[in-house]
């Protein structure tokens, strides 16, 4: 029982850290190009490697 007077507030302080991490990145626009990254995979490069 005494071990939940401690896990209980830890569990809501990482609940907590995890919540404002997430607010975090909405704020500074780490979703707002979703599809931009599988598209750039897909384009084929112009630029052709060195021979050695």
């Amino acid at each position: 029982m005494n071990g939940l007077f401690f896990l209980i507030p830890i569990a809501l302080l990482m609940g907590g850290v995890g919540l404002a991490a997430f607010l975090w990145s909405l704020k500074s626009g780490q979703y707002e190009d979703l599809d931009g990254a599988a598209w750039r995979i897909l384009q084929d490069d112009e630029t052709k490697p060195k021979p050695d």
